[in-house]
């Protein structure tokens, strides 16, 4: 054995062993010119992902836990068709307003689908228009259902045969509601629709429905209330977050109480399917 060692050297493995010094080349007394010119450091705008939220004191893993509307099965897709929504500039500050003074009375209240805690962004009142206010958000047309990758072409063609031209419209937004999902383990800070728009949608929802019954899947509300969802919570907080809406609408002035809260303009119909997105109906003017 010793003289088996003998002829590999030390019985040591390369890994335990000191690494060799490599050679090097002998001390000049100038400097050697670089090939080529460094370029600058990249703006520092570059550096930041565009779905980063820059300054915020925030970690993903201080979100709190959400829980699944339907367990995650290989080869299913989440369907979910809705309208798209942007709040006009006009109204975002007396909105972020509302925002700051609500998330002082409700601890716990997270932005929409970035799951942001709203306590922090109301530090600073750019951030609070860009990440809570400045994004899409959606009027659900159906509800948000799992399906097989085989009927992904039959859902979308039949939607588009439905809906395939649809005509522009005003919808108003002119109530603040709380909405509870179905399992109550999500509470929802909504604006409703219940004026301008509401029997436009309601017409698109029941086509939405008839391509849901074809497919098997479950219809949406039986009275549906169309709205947007601007912030969250965990469980069932319906009470306290609808008494704190309710005492900071009364402290508003008496002329903005009844008014509608924002105005937007119908611009189109989208599902999505996983991660892809598919235009349902082409918009005509009046």
């Amino acid at each position: 054995m010793e003289a088996l060692i003998a002829s590999y050297g030390d019985e040591s493995s390369e890994s335990d062993s000191e690494p060799a010094t490599p050679c090097q080349p002998p001390p000049s007394s100038t400097p050697p010119t670089p090939e080529f010119t460094p370029l600058p450091p990249p703006p520092v705008s570059l550096l930041i992902p565009p779905n980063s939220f820059g300054g915020l004191d925030f970690s993903p893993g201080e979100q709190s836990g959400r829980v699944r509307t339907f367990p995650h099965i290989e080869g299913n897709y989440a369907l979910h068709v809705f309208i798209p929504v942007y709040i006009p500039s006009t109204p975002k500050k007396e909105l972020a307003l509302f925002l700051k003074k609500l998330s002082r009375l409700v601890p716990g209240l997270y932005v929409v689908d970035v799951d942001i805690p709203l306590d922090i962004i109301t530090k600073d009142d750019n951030k609070l228009e860009q990440v809570a206010l400045g994004r899409e958000f959606h009027i659900s047309l159906g509800r948000t259902v799992p399906i097989r990758v085989h009927q992904i072409d039959s859902v979308v063609a039949m939607l588009r045969q439905k809906l395939q031209f649809q005509r522009r419209y005003w919808i108003d937004f002119s109530k603040w509601e709380v909405f509870l999902n179905d399992d109550r383990t999500r509470t929802f800070l909504s604006m409703e629709v219940t004026t301008t728009g509401l029997a436009e949608i309601t017409k698109q929802i029941q086509a939405v429905n008839e391509v849901y019954k074809l497919h098997n899947l479950p219809e949406f509300y039986k009275d549906p209330r169309p709205h947007i969802s601007v912030a969250w919570a965990s469980g069932d907080i319906n009470h306290s977050l609808r008494s704190a809406v309710q005492e900071e609408r009364r402290g508003m002035v008496g002329a903005s109480l009844h008014k509608c809260i924002f105005t937007s303009k119908f611009g189109g119909i989208e599902c999505r399917i996983g991660n892809k997105e598919y235009k349902i109906c082409k918009v005509l003017d009046k």
